[in-house]
């Protein structure tokens, strides 16, 4: 597989704080990538520094076909997080400025503009002036003249973080065309996202990578059984809920050994309302013996699943290590 980027001890400071530290990572051709990471991670930085619009403190980014020290316009496409236009443009006007920027013919700008307004879903608002346009327009816009040269890599900064849910919708359905075209790399915190259209992941935190690789591998390797449960809202069965965690990991405070095991399986707990979600070691016997406490403390239960843990679950583990 072809690196299309590497990046190499990325570092950006800014007076004594450091935004992103000594991160290094690849990004193969034809992969779809996301850069997760919670606020204030150093996703924008990042991004923007890969983009050409910062220049690393520290450390240095090379992309394929383009030299030591050249200029990135041709190869990357951008999308920022808030792209600001010209409203007294048209979509049509705008999208063609952007490609004879990136450095196409004037026809060639024209035939291009007028394919990507119709793949994006503009073709009938390409004569209006964006200042009527709505922000999921703006953002459909944006993407367009982010295509508009054909880049090899097409990079975005939370691209769906202003939209309605059916913007989002086709934000997200676009992409899913565009990583079978070019080589995606986009930032999120909406972990759904990056599991449903990502081959990779890296996942930073206070401007480090805490975690990088193949989301299946990353998976597999880390893939732990997970009982999810649901009480109903009555008083006891509450209590019960909320005293879970603590009880479980109290030394001696199992009277019975079956309790006393129960709690030896048990790796993690996290509730919520009147819901638990669980991570242990054995699924089969935490589930039976899970149950018959539920039978013993008359616990109301209202559902009971068995699965394994998700990439939010590694997201949480990787950010607050």
């Amino acid at each position: 597989m072809t690196v299309l980027l590497k990046a190499e001890g990325l570092t950006k400071t800014f007076g004594s704080f450091a935004a992103v530290t000594n991160m290094s990572f690849a990004i193969q051709e034809s992969h779809c990538v996301a850069l997760l990471g919670p606020n204030g991670a150093g996703k924008t930085t990042t991004i923007r520094m890969i983009a050409g619009l910062l220049a690393p403190t520290s450390g240095r980014i090379s992309i394929q076909g383009i030299r030591e020290g050249g200029s990135r316009r041709e190869l990357i496409g951008y999308l920022p997080q808030a792209p600001s236009f010209y409203n007294w443009m048209t979509g049509y006007e705008y999208a063609v400025y952007a490609g004879r920027l990136c450095g196409l013919t004037s026809s060639e700008a024209k035939s291009s503009a007028k394919n990507l307004l119709e793949r994006v879903g503009l073709s009938k608002a390409a004569g209006k002036k964006i200042g009527s346009y709505s922000g999921g327009m703006k953002q459909r816009l944006g993407l367009a003249q982010a295509l508009i040269h054909r880049p090899k890599l097409l990079i975005m900064d939370e691209p769906v973080s202003a939209l309605d849910p059916v913007g989002r919708r086709e934000v997200l359905s676009l992409l899913r065309e565009l990583k079978q075209e070019t080589t995606v790399l986009f930032s999120t915190h909406v972990l759904h996202d990056a599991e449903a259209l990502c081959d990779d992941v890296i996942i930073i935190r206070e401007g480090r990578i805490a975690l990088q690789g193949a989301i299946a591998a990353i998976q597999n390797e880390n893939r732990r059984p997970i009982i999810e449960l649901t009480v109903d809202n009555d008083a006891h069965s509450q209590s019960w809920l909320t005293g879970m965690k603590q009880r479980m990991k109290r030394e001696g405070s199992m009277s019975t050994s079956s309790r006393e095991n129960l709690a030896d399986l048990i790796d993690d707990i996290e509730v919520t309302a009147n819901q638990g979600r669980i991570q242990v070691t054995e699924v089969q016997a935490a589930r039976q013996l899970l149950l018959e406490e539920l039978a013993r403390e008359n616990i109301k239960l209202l559902d009971l699943k068995v699965g394994h843990s998700t990439l939010e679950d590694l997201f949480m583990k990787a950010v607050s290590q």
